[in-house]
């Protein structure tokens, strides 16, 4: 019986690599003239997944970079990729040749956020819809949002008081979602706003997962969620076209908005951007505030620094009788300098996905219609030619602005982040907050790596008022001290 199913075994995988092969040799039938780039494209179909992510997926890139240069070919998450590791590599993909590539997402994606949602375009489409949210997260905009967000940070942090186990990672999302609302809807009734964030949280652990409609399962569940998230929008969307509730906030510009004919949105294509919105507002600004507890813990001297710079402007608040005012987290140098260094040094967006709509040559190499294209952000975060000694947290280097394309924590082109000033705007606030309230000391260093395609990290922070704080996105697992201070 064992000697059948070897037979069997060995039969099918000779089949599936024969198909590979074939498939493979289709692709670049009549490309002969010009070569694919370097590189190796591991199992039929699995490719090189598995050694993504079952080592630090950082490493894995920097070692075929180095072995390949930086234009690399590889097979992973099951699309043949080409992967490119150079700022004008970036710059070609992401601006002056962005009409050849498209953005792309698994189809499971697009049906937790919705079809309809800003990212997943381009065109004529994309650019009236960056418009209208560039608008609302303008920095005219987003500058009257400070006393709000001040507000929402003060509360959020003084809740990590009471003897119970926090998770930092889940309530920095919590407080993003909080801004992300305030931005879309300003003023949201609390019957909504506990409905929204109660579906939203289902649909968010459900977005990662594995995409079946088995009874039960987080992506089940998270698509039940999702029809449930449209149902309470369409109620919110009525609701302020009846009223005629139409103030300047993103769904204000959404309800607005018509286009060259005249046309108006659908409510879908509105809730849709709403959720897209919601989605990117999320984990890029609890990842790197988690990462920033870690940094400035690690470096005593600086974080003395940004508690004098922060402390200075905690009294004038205080003199004042007034919440944090946009003219102060405009003085806010080291504290600012700290943010750039860790979204460079952590910042979970370690690449962005294209497509080639068309067969492209680039440096001489080949970029087959249809493949996957990846501009490695991380490694160009971490090259030695443009920031020394990159493994050092090192604030500093932002003394001086960094060479074109050499730093893209938001991504660049037309499908960079419209958010980033926003997102930098709330981590300054936190920051504040943080440092005027609260000292902390290390007290286990016992590192713990996982890696997922979000890459996340554990931080577990124990305090002497007896309460708990885990922190997730990178690498290591530490206990950390939180004490009120007076």
């Amino acid at each position: 019986m064992a000697g059948i199913l070897a037979y069997v075994i060995i039969f099918l995988i000779t089949v599936v690599t024969y198909r590979f092969l074939r498939r493979q040799k289709k692709e670049s039938h009549g490309r002969a003239e010009t070569e694919l780039p370097p590189g190796s494209m591991g199992w039929p179909y699995i490719g090189e997944t598995l050694q993504v992510y079952s080592q630090d997926p950082n490493v894995f890139f920097a070692a075929k970079q180095k072995r390949y240069g930086e234009i690399f070919k590889t097979h992973i998450l099951g699309c043949p990729s080409v992967m490119l590791a150079s700022p004008e590599a970036a710059r070609f993909v992401l601006v002056t040749q962005a009409h050849l590539f498209k953005p792309t997402y698994p189809k499971s994606k697009e049906h937790l956020v919705g079809p309809a949602a800003l990212f997943f375009h381009q065109g004529d489409y994309h650019t009236r819809l960056r418009k209208l949210v560039q608008a609302s997260l303008s920095i005219k905009a987003i500058r009257n949002l400070v006393p709000d967000i001040d507000a929402l940070a003060a509360f959020s942090l003084d809740s990590w008081h009471g003897g119970h186990v926090v998770n930092t990672f889940h309530e920095m999302k919590k407080f993003a979602f909080e801004v992300g609302i305030l931005l879309i809807f300003g003023c949201l009734e609390a019957r909504y706003r506990e409905e929204l964030k109660k579906n939203y949280f289902i649909v968010d652990r459900g977005y990662n997962s594995f995409p079946t409609n088995i009874p039960g399962t987080p992506y089940k569940k998270a698509i039940v969620a999702r029809k449930r998230l449209g149902k309470i929008l369409s109620d919110i969307i009525s609701e302020r076209k009846e009223k005629k509730f139409l103030e300047k906030h993103l769904l204000g510009c959404l309800l607005n908005s018509k286009d060259e004919k005249g046309q108006v949105l659908t409510d879908d294509q509105i809730a849709d951007n709403i959720i897209g919105t919601l989605f990117a507002a999320q984990d890029t600004t609890a990842s790197v505030l988690t990462w920033i507890v870690k940094y400035l813990h690690d470096n005593p001297k600086l974080l003395e620094a940004v508690k004098a710079e922060q402390k200075a402007i905690r009294i004038l608040k205080e003199e004042g009788n007034q919440p944090l005012s946009w003219s102060q987290t405009r003085n806010m140098p080291i504290t600012y300098k700290v943010i750039l260094e860790t979204l460079r040094m952590a910042s979970i967006i370690s690449f962005t996905f294209r497509e080639a709509v068309a067969d492209v040559e680039y440096k001489g190499y080949l970029i087959p219609k249809g493949w996957k294209v990846m501009p490695l952000f991380r490694n160009i975060h971490h090259n030695t030619e443009f920031f020394t000694d990159p493994q050092k947290f090192d604030p500093s280097r932002f003394e001086v602005a960094p060479k074109p394309y050499t730093f893209m924590p938001f991504g660049s082109g037309v499908h960079a982040c419209p958010g980033n000033e926003l997102a930098k705007l709330q981590m300054l606030i936190v920051i504040h907050h943080l440092v005027c309230k609260f000292r902390y000391c290390l007290k286990i260093k016992v590192p713990m790596i996982c890696y997922v395609p979000i890459i996340r990290t554990t931080h577990c922070l124990n305090s002497n008022l007896d309460h708990f704080l885990l922190l997730v996105p990178f690498t290591e697992i530490s206990l950390l001290s939180l004490q009120k201070q007076s």
